[in-house]
């Protein structure tokens, strides 16, 4: 594929993630952040995100497994979370974790364990997306030096 048809790939791809709901405008902001002096940074910042709300889930899943469930506990997990969501502009996470933190506020531990399914499922999803969106960015970068 030719250099034009791989810079259509990626854009399409960029879009789609976008016009799916996966990513909100954050995500631009933190592609404007980046620079030459940078290329990879909002790579790296994604990379950050998935380090960090990895530990995260596995707190969220330590203290719904738990008896009784500490909903205050699990209420700051998740604002956390989200928060880092939000960071990256991952738009669908984020939604999910404002859900859950509605029915941890009402005490709600089956919902919150069935929502919470929804957000690891939602946090799989666009990791596989972005892993490919920034697998063919990079190759896209090494075509152009060759």
């Amino acid at each position: 594929m030719d250099g034009y048809g791989m810079q259509n790939q990626i854009a399409c791809i960029r879009r789609s993630l976008f016009d799916q709901g996966y990513l909100d405008e954050q995500f631009i902001q933190l592609e404007e952040l980046q620079d030459d002096t940078n290329p990879n940074f909002v790579q790296e910042i994604v990379t950050l995100f998935y380090t960090d709300s990895t530990r995260l889930i596995q707190n969220i899943e330590l203290t719904l497994n738990s008896r009784p469930i500490n909903f205050s506990k699990l209420d700051d997990y998740l604002h956390q979370f989200k928060g880092s969501s939000s960071s990256i502009g991952a738009k669908k996470v984020t939604s999910e974790c404002a859900v859950f933190r509605q029915y941890c506020a009402a005490g709600n531990a089956e919902a919150c364990i069935r929502n919470f399914q929804h957000i690891k499922q939602e946090h799989a999803i666009l990791r596989k997306k972005l892993e490919f969106y920034f697998q063919m960015m990079g190759q896209a970068a090494v075509a152009q030096t060759t």
